[in-house]
């Protein structure tokens, strides 16, 4: 009686298959949710192209955070098809509200909530999806939008080296590279807030981006109020709107040496997903720029 079990059938098969039908599903394309292995309080999401293996370019990494109202799969999709046709893997972390248990909406915004340090949560991040995807992401892209700006506008202070564009979008408040005043509105103390100095050769070295619609000039939530949790001397000096404020932080940036290109959005208020087009622009000639220079 012939053999009815091909090689390819059987519980080996079924499983080979099922694991790689499983990857097709939730990891590459636009992935599942994914807890974070080092804090599985904070999650994230993925999109990797199709084609991810058998790129022109070896796989760059764009990291976009969400603003507060944490919209992150939304941000996600928006950056979907700039991966896809720039050899590009996308992470979005959701930094979820409140995870000390108090409610509190803002604390990704300022790197540190109590023990949590939120830049080394999404560096964690960043490892793991590079290792998921066999891939080497010392250095990224990464944008963000309203609270997403203020995540960024810090990060990229404090880590400029692991980044090869930034790209800051409509924070509410910032941080200026000015050394006359203290964190988080300057960076005087920089090196007693985060034990390292402040790169200022690395930042001159990045290229920077900002973006900010014109019409985006309501004040209700980023006027800081002598009875805010985060007033502090100089907290409403960058300006009254969030263009105003992104002007003086491209000026200190450039006052410092950092090279900036800024957007001004025509007819934008404040919507985030309107301003994607610029970043991708940004990011894509960067990133040419990059793989020529590497060539």
């Amino acid at each position: 009686m012939p053999d009815l079990l091909s090689p390819t059938d059987g519980p080996t098969a079924d499983a080979s298959f099922g694991a790689m039908r499983a990857e097709a599903i939730y990891d590459l394309g636009h992935s599942t949710i994914f807890a974070s292995r080092s804090d599985p309080r904070f999650s994230y999401c993925t999109y990797a192209p199709p084609q991810t293996g058998n790129e022109q370019h070896p796989k760059a990494l764009v990291v976009v955070v969400h603003g507060t109202g944490r919209a992150f799969t939304e941000y996600r999709d928006a950056f979907a098809e700039f991966a896809k046709w720039n050899d590009c893997i996308v992470l979005c972390p959701l930094f979820p509200a409140g995870p000390q248990g108090d409610g509190n909406r803002d604390g990704f915004k300022f790197l540190q909530e109590g023990a949590i340090r939120y830049d080394q949560i999404l560096l964690d991040m960043v490892d793991e999806v590079a290792k998921k995807f066999g891939a080497d992401f010392s250095r990224f892209a990464l944008f963000g939008y309203s609270g997403g700006g203020q995540f960024v506008n810090r990060f990229g202070l404090l880590h400029p080296d692991r980044l090869w564009a930034l790209s800051i979008g409509a924070p509410g408040s910032v941080t200026l590279l000015d050394f006359n005043q203290d964190w988080w509105v300057g960076v005087r103390d920089f090196a007693s807030q985060f034990g390292q100095p402040l790169n200022l050769d690395a930042l001159q070295a990045l290229p920077v981006h900002m973006v900010v619609g014109k019409a985006d000039i309501e004040t209700w939530e980023i006027t800081h109020r002598p009875d805010g949790k985060f007033f502090m001397p100089g907290a409403n000096d960058a300006g009254r709107t969030r263009p105003e404020r992104l002007e003086t932080l491209r000026q200190s940036f450039e006052a410092a040496g950092v090279q900036v290109h800024l957007d001004l959005v025509d007819n934008v208020p404040h919507n985030g997903l309107a301003c994607v087009d610029k970043v991708q622009d940004f990011f894509a000639a960067t990133l040419r720029r990059l793989r020529a220079a590497r060539r």
